[in-house]
C-alpha cells in the first residue's frame, strides 16, 4: 500500500513570493527549518535537524527537479535510521490574487518500519502545520521582499 501525504493550500501571496520562501534559505528559517547548506540547484544535497536541541532526526535531501516558480522536488531521508527514501514535491499555481500550493510527500510506506515517529499521521500532521500555519502565516503576515 502506498501512503502519500497530499496537502493543498491557498496562500494569499503571489507565486513569486511563495517560490522565494520555498527556495531562499534565509527565508526558510522563518517558517520551515534552518538549512545552512541549502542551494537551489539540481543534484545539490542538503541536511537539517528538527528545531531545538534534540538533534534526534538528521534529514538528508537531494534536489531532483527545479521548475522555477512552479515545481521543486527532492528526496527526503533519515540516513541514520534507514536507507529508504521518500519524495517531497512542492507545486505552485497562480490562483486569482494568490497561489495554490500543493505539497506531495510520496513513499511514506518506506518509513513505516521505523516506528511511531515516522507514521503517515505524523507526517500529515507535520506538513499541515508547516504549510497551513507556518508558511501561510509567514507569507500572509510578514513582508517578504521579492
Amino acid at each position: 500500500m502506498h501512503y502519500n501525504v497530499i496537502i493543498k493550500e491557498k496562500i494569499n501571496a503571489p507565486v513569486e513570493k511563495v517560490w522565494k520562501a520555498l527556495t531562499d534559505r534565509n527565508l526558510m528559517k522563518g517558517w520551515f527549518f534552518d538549512i545552512p547548506d541549502f542551494e537551489l540547484e539540481e543534484h545539490h544535497q542538503f541536511n537539517f535537524f528538527e528545531p531545538g536541541d534534540g538533534k534526534k532526526f538528521h534529514h538528508h535531501c537531494e534536489i531532483l527537479q527545479i521548475v522555477p516558480m512552479h515545481k521543486l522536488k527532492y528526496s527526503w531521508s533519515y540516513p541514520e535510521f534507514s536507507k529508504d527514501k521518500t519524495l517531497v514535491k512542492w507545486e505552485l499555481e497562480d490562483d486569482d490574487d494568490g497561489t495554490m500550493l500543493t505539497l506531495t510527500h510520496k513513499g511514506l510506506e518506506n518509513f513505516e518500519h521505523l516506528g511511531k515517529d515516522f507514521t503517515f499521521d505524523k507526517f500529515e500532521q507535520g506538513w499541515n502545520e508547516i504549510i497551513g500555519t507556518s508558511l501561510k502565516g509567514f507569507l500572509e503576515n510578514e513582508l517578504v521582499e521579492k
